[in-house]
């Protein structure tokens, strides 16, 4: 069955980074635009990046913009998502969305930023 799950979450000291990933099975992950969106308490989910199904584009919300990238590895079905000098305002939970006729979500990963 379709599974995309993420990991590397975790509690991050205010300019910290992290590394998120997402393994995917189920389908053709290079088949696939991928997405990293998040969803803060009380807030709308938000997209944060995406990337496209050879790499050959990305896209990112400017309230990330030169601080998170966005990579893929179509060999080992898995995205990723690098977050540098994180602020306390990216606290939240980071789910991973694959994208193509059909529209699958991971589970989420919990960041928290807070000293």
């Amino acid at each position: 069955q379709v599974q995309l799950v993420e990991s590397g979450g975790g509690l991050v000291q205010p300019g910290g980074s992290l590394r998120l990933s997402c393994a995917a099975s189920g389908f053709t992950f290079s088949s696939y635009v991928m997405r990293w969106y998040r969803q803060a308490p009380g807030k709308e989910r938000e997209l944060v990046a995406y990337i496209s199904k050879t790499a050959g584009s990305t896209h990112y919300a400017d309230s990330v913009k030169g601080r998170f990238t966005i990579s893929r590895d179509n060999a080992k079905n898995t995205v990723y998502l690098q977050m540098n000098s994180l602020k306390a305002e990216d606290t939240a939970v980071y789910y991973c969305n694959a994208v193509s006729r059909q529209n699958y979500w991971g589970q989420g990963t919990q960041v928290t930023v807070s000293s």
